[in-house]
């Protein structure tokens, strides 16, 4: 079972890597702060890692036209797969990526990384395998 968790988030990884290869530097992330309204997640389901002390969280996130999503971790792996809408994300030390309907990413543990949703939102099916007992995102300098 975990096999197949660390092949899946592997596999991610490298689709990730081969996306981000010729795009550009970079950009400015957007201030810390975020409006409340801009970001909206809805836990869909939630269960433990067997053998771990993680757990596994899907939520389905939904962000605002044009909102921004401020600087921030997650204490674990944070991938995702944007349903519609459009979404820039950048990580630390990689590239902006901008994502459009069926596109995936992954975010390594304790990344900081931002993002900005284009003018119809962003819809996103996140799935995180992070620590138990540990805020599922904190926000970062």
């Amino acid at each position: 079972m975990l096999q197949d968790l660390v092949r899946a988030v592997g596999i991610a990884a490298v689709i990730l890597v081969a996306s981000l290869g010729s795009q550009a530097q970079a950009q400015t992330p957007p201030a810390a702060t975020q409006g409340a309204s801009d970001i909206k997640r809805t836990v869909l389901q939630k269960f433990d890692v067997p053998g771990s002390n993680y757990e596994t969280v899907i939520a389905f996130v939904e962000i605002a036209p044009n909102g921004v999503v401020g600087r921030h971790t997650h204490p674990g792996v944070d991938s995702g797969v944007l349903q519609s809408g459009q979404l820039s994300l950048t990580a630390e030390g990689r590239p902006e990526q901008v994502a459009k309907a069926g596109d995936s990413w992954q975010v390594p543990p304790n990344t900081v990384h931002w993002g900005k949703a284009g003018p119809e939102g962003a819809k996103i099916v996140n799935t995180y395998v992070v620590e138990k007992g540990k805020p599922l995102a904190s926000p970062a300098p």
